[in-house]
């Protein structure tokens, strides 16, 4: 069980107890009549923000200041939601309800986390990893797990033997990691440490004992090759280290007619409601841009989407005219050609909204690879393993690397991308897409709050 997932439980087990305790005080006390239905609503609205806006990710898990700076629109974001709902539904809307809803999800969420911490502190939520291997793939994987892992702590223990190559000079220095041989019994380890999982990354797999891995599977041990563990522990392929045999083999790139349809409706639906209410906002940015220079209000751009085709993705024009006359390149952070609204607008996402009638259109989907211009593409495939597979899907507004990486616009960065864009066409699901549509939020909330989950 991952420290988010552990602590979304223990949340909602703090929500489902202290919420209908309010509530029921307050009415006996204060004579409220509360609708339970609306009270529901408001628990489950704020459970979905505190999920939303990333309070059960990594680098909120382990710094309390991120959570702490989060809780308070957390829970106006979830009150307001309820209340919006309440109007629509016809419901009686109680003040004295709402304000006693921020009052509780708020003492919920800091009392949770405290509890957590103490709860953590006896080494509880801690995985006991058993890692066969101390060489370089295992320094790779330990750095990988200490910055992205789904736990910020794990208690790790390796297993070398000579025949597996030498002991990486860094491993050996690390006085957090126990290094021992299991003299080919590799069960009577796990029972010992009392495993939770082992994982195989030796450098030199030739004489490897896979009759003690064997019976470590029997013994009800999980045992995982280096790829598919740190897919699962991370969200990502590894692609300094891919095995492209792995990629063959291993299971994932399955997308059945069902969820082809799911995704479509979804595409619809969710395009429709998105342009519904940002209406308000998205007229008065297409004002300030014509406004600003006179120029066109709206930029249209080859990008390359599904099985490689070449499609105008749409968008509100961020930079002055021409800003291409001398070619493509690179968008920078600090671009010189971006117009100071052009700027508000790519801070604020607003720039991306005239994408959904790409979405509309079907030749993107909201979910999905970010579409790349042919020009880049050229350069990129020959340089980055398996690049062209993430066509395998349509691009998308959004996608698995946009909420987990920050924004970047170089080659390092394009790997760094391609590892979470593989990563989602392996695993493809109408629930990651629903994910992946909520922590969006976090994202034009938090510009560059990307990272580790």
């Amino acid at each position: 069980m991952s420290a988010g997932l552990a602590l979304f439980l223990i949340d909602a087990a703090m929500v489902a107890i202290l919420w209908p305790l309010t509530v029921w005080l307050a009415a006996t006390v204060l004579g409220i009549d509360p609708d339970w239905l609306q009270t529901a609503l408001l628990g489950v609205l704020n459970l979905l923000f505190q999920y939303a806006l990333g309070l059960y990710r990594r680098e909120a898990v382990a710094n309390k200041y991120t959570t702490l700076s989060r809780i308070p629109m957390v829970v106006m974001l979830g009150v307001a939601a309820a209340s919006f709902a309440a109007i629509v539904l016809g419901w009686r809307l109680s003040p004295a309800l709402y304000v006693m809803a921020m009052c509780c999800f708020a003492t919920c969420a800091i009392l949770t986390r405290l509890l957590f911490r103490v709860l953590h502190r006896h080494s509880i939520f801690r995985p006991r990893l058993l890692i066969i291997g101390a060489g370089a793939r295992v320094w790779d994987l330990l750095r990988i797990l200490r910055t992205q892992g789904r736990h910020f702590h794990y208690v790790i223990t390796l297993v070398h033997e000579e025949n597996f190559g030498p002991v990486d000079s860094r491993l050996a220095d690390d006085k957090s990691v126990e290094i021992i041989s299991a003299g080919g019994n590799i069960v009577e380890v796990a029972e010992r440490l009392r495993a939770d999982q082992i994982v195989v990354a030796p450098d030199e797999r030739r004489g490897m004992a896979l009759d003690s891995l064997i019976s470590c599977r029997a013994a009800g041990y999980p045992v995982y090759e280096y790829m598919s563990f740190l897919e699962k522990e991370v969200g990502r392929i590894d692609i300094k280290r891919l095995d492209q045999s792995w990629v063959l083999f291993s299971s994932g790139f399955e997308t059945g007619l069902v969820d082809r349809a799911l995704k479509r409706i979804l595409d619809l639906v969710v395009s429709f409601l998105i342009l519904f209410f940002s209406l308000p906002f998205l007229l008065p940015a297409m004002a300030a841009v014509w406004l600003t220079d006179r120029g066109p209000i709206f930029y249209r751009q080859v990008r390359v989407t599904q099985a490689g085709r070449k499609f105008q993705i749409l968008k509100l024009r961020s930079m002055r005219v021409n800003a291409e006359a001398n070619g493509a390149v690179w968008a920078a952070v600090k671009d010189s050609r971006i117009t100071p609204i052009g700027d508000f607008l790519r801070r604020t996402r607003l720039d991306e909204l005239p994408q959904l009638f790409n979405v509309i259109k079907g030749d993107m989907s909201l979910v999905g690879p970010r579409p790349e211009r042919p020009e880049f593409i050229e350069g990129l495939v020959t340089q980055l393993p398996l690049y062209q597979e993430r066509h395998a899907v349509k691009a998308g507004l959004t996608g698995w690397a946009q909420v987990n990486y920050p924004y970047g616009a170089s080659l390092d960065d394009a790997r760094s991308k391609l590892s979470y864009d593989l990563y989602y066409v392996k695993n493809f699901s109408i629930f990651l897409d629903v994910s992946i549509i909520l922590q969006t939020l976090r994202v034009v909330l938090w510009p560059g709050a990307g990272g580790a989950r």
